[in-house]
């Protein structure tokens, strides 16, 4: 549903970019619908590939998160193994 809504959301962007072009010229806006099926086409694959687009930017930011996630579990695990490896000497001096 949100990809018919995304392309037909685009498409009417579209027609009424075309309307407004149209009004710019003082032109009659019904005279050539054919343009409007070009400009209605394209706006709307426009939208498909902005859809497109947005499902695979969510799965590479999932992919980025997951790389992160586990490059810090490998820094806290690290740290970890210093901090139980070593033993500390504290002195107290007044």
């Amino acid at each position: 549903m949100p990809l018919l809504s995304n392309v037909v959301g685009f498409s009417l962007f579209g027609l009424a970019t075309r309307f407004y072009q149209l009004g710019i010229q003082r032109r009659n806006l019904f005279e050539n619908p054919g343009g409007h099926v070009i400009a209605m086409a394209v706006f709307g694959y426009g939208g498909y590939w902005a859809y497109r687009w947005d499902i695979r930017a969510a799965e590479l930011l999932a992919l980025k998160r997951e790389e992160i996630r586990q490059r810090r579990g490998q820094v806290a695990m690290t740290a970890d193994e210093r901090t139980y490896s070593r033993p500390v000497l504290v002195s107290f001096t007044l």
